[in-house]
C-alpha cells in the first residue's frame, strides 16, 4: 500500500511541475503588448535628445565662433570646425571640443557642417595663418530624417538659431530678417 501510494504522490508532482504551453503563450502576448506601447515613447524620447544635442551643437559653435573673432581672428569667423578646432601658438585648447573637430562631423545622430556664408568675403588671417571670413552658416540636419531626429537647425554670425520641421537645413535666405524662418524659442 504504500508503494502506491508513493506512485501517486510522484505522479501528481510531475503533473504540476512548470508552466503549460497556454501560460506561456499568454506572458509572450503581455512581453509583446508592454513592448509595442514602449518603443514609440523610446524613439520619441532619442529623437527628442538628438534634436537638443544639435541645437546644443549649434549653440557652441556660435559661441566658439564669437571667441575666435575676439580671440584670434581680429573679427574674422573661421570658415570650418577644423579651424575652429585648431589651438593659437601658446595654447594647449582649441575653440571647440574635439567631436566636432572634423568637416562635417556626425553627433547625436546629426550631421553638423560649417561654411562661409554666401555674402562672406574674405577677412584678416588667424593667429595661425589662416585665412578668415567675414561671415559663417552653420547647420545641423539629422542623419536620418525621421529616426534621428525631425527638425534641422541653422544659424549664422546673428547668433539666432533657426528650424525647419521638414528635416532640410533652413537656407541663409531664410534666416535674414524678413526671410520667414522659424526661431528656436
Amino acid at each position: 500500500m504504500s508503494t502506491q501510494y508513493a506512485f501517486c504522490k510522484t505522479r501528481s508532482t510531475l503533473q504540476s511541475a512548470g508552466f503549460t504551453l497556454v501560460e506561456l503563450l499568454i506572458v509572450v502576448a503581455v512581453i509583446g503588448i508592454v513592448s509595442a506601447i514602449s518603443v514609440p515613447a523610446m524613439l520619441r524620447a532619442r529623437r527628442t535628445g538628438n534634436e537638443a544635442a544639435a541645437i546644443g551643437s549649434v549653440r557652441a559653435l556660435n559661441s566658439a565662433e564669437t571667441s575666435y573673432a575676439a580671440a584670434a581672428a581680429k573679427g574674422g569667423f573661421s570658415p570650418s570646425l577644423a579651424t575652429l578646432a585648431a589651438a593659437c601658438p601658446g595654447s594647449a585648447v582649441g575653440f571647440i571640443s574635439p567631436d566636432l573637430a572634423t568637416d562635417p562631423s556626425v553627433k547625436s545622430g546629426y550631421t553638423i557642417t560649417m561654411a562661409a556664408s554666401a555674402s562672406s568675403s574674405p577677412g584678416p588671417t588667424d593667429c595661425n595663418g589662416v585665412p578668415s571670413e567675414t561671415a559663417y552658416y552653420v547647420t545641423a540636419v539629422p542623419v536620418s530624417a525621421g529616426l534621428s531626429g525631425l527638425r534641422a537647425f541653422g544659424s549664422t554670425g546673428a547668433g539666432t538659431i533657426f528650424f525647419d520641421a521638414t528635416g532640410v537645413a533652413p537656407t541663409e535666405a531664410q534666416m535674414a530678417p524678413g526671410g520667414g524662418g522659424s526661431t528656436i524659442q
